[in-house]
This record gives C-alpha cells, structure tokens and sequence, in this order.
C-alpha cells in the first residue's frame, strides 16, 4: 500500500495538498507530447511524488512509466497550485495539486506508448494543432510558455 493510500485510510475522502510533478516534452519538430487520460482530457505526463522522491526524479519517472520515454535535462516552468486545479475523484477522493512543471527538449531514448493505465493514448501535437480537451494545467502552461 502506498502513502497516499495509507493516509487515505486515516482522512478519508477530505480534501488534502497533493505534491506532483508535470512534464512539457517537446520533439525536435517543437511539437509538444500529450497524453490523453481517463477523463478524456489531454494532459502532460506527470504524477504525484512518492515519498522521499524530488520533483525532478518524479517527473522523469512519470514520463517514463506514462509513455515510454527517457528524459534528461529538465528546465523549471512554474509551480502551478490554487482552487482552478481542485481534483474530486470518482471514489470521492478529493486534493489540491501543487504540480512542478517542467520544459524537456532532452528525449534520451525509449519507445512512445501509452501506459493503458493512466495514459489511453500519448502523441505528439504542433502548437497551433493541439485538441480541445485540454485540462486546465495544459491550458495554463501553453499560455505561461507563449508568454515567456
């Protein structure tokens, strides 16, 4: 049983502040990689921390397990946190992220592939050619990046 679960025991349903890391992966072609999760909404590959994991470990691991791919050099983005990203899961379960995002142009190796657990599907998408689905955080961080 996990940390979350094992807290989930103690708290149950309330809401708590979950710590995740995101990563924006762009490709040589400056498309960007999303994945598309069981809510239907297309999101950057990420996660929450394990305990003891930093941001930086979480998030290269996340984009590992989600999609198949190793990462490298990862650059800081933004920290994004507040009311707008609340999570009320179907189990009841309910958390506000503080999600660590980062930028990567630094595909290392591996085979792009959805997870089929958390990813239903993984692709790359030009900027002016991304779906409709978009969570907020994709969202946020497309006009965070075009500002910058």
């Amino acid at each position: 049983m996990g940390y979350i679960e094992e807290l989930r025991k103690i708290i149950g349903t309330r809401p708590i502040i979950l710590a995740g890391a995101g990563v924006a992966v762009t490709d040589e072609c400056g498309r960007i990689l999303l994945q598309k999760r069981r809510d239907g909404l297309w999101g950057l590959p990420g996660g929450l921390l394990e305990l003891g994991e930093s941001a930086e470990e979480a998030a290269r691991r996340e984009v590992w397990e989600e999609t198949g791919l190793e990462i490298g050099k990862l650059e800081l983005v933004d920290v994004f946190s507040g009311k707008k990203y609340f999570v009320r899961l179907p189990n009841g379960d309910q958390y506000y992220p503080v999600t660590v995002v980062y930028l990567t142009r630094d595909i290392r190796g591996g085979e792009l592939k959805e997870d089929g657990e958390e990813s239903l599907e993984v692709k790359f998408f030009p900027f002016h050619e991304l779906p409709n689905e978009l969570s907020p955080l994709v969202k946020d961080f497309i006009e965070q990046y075009f500002r910058g």
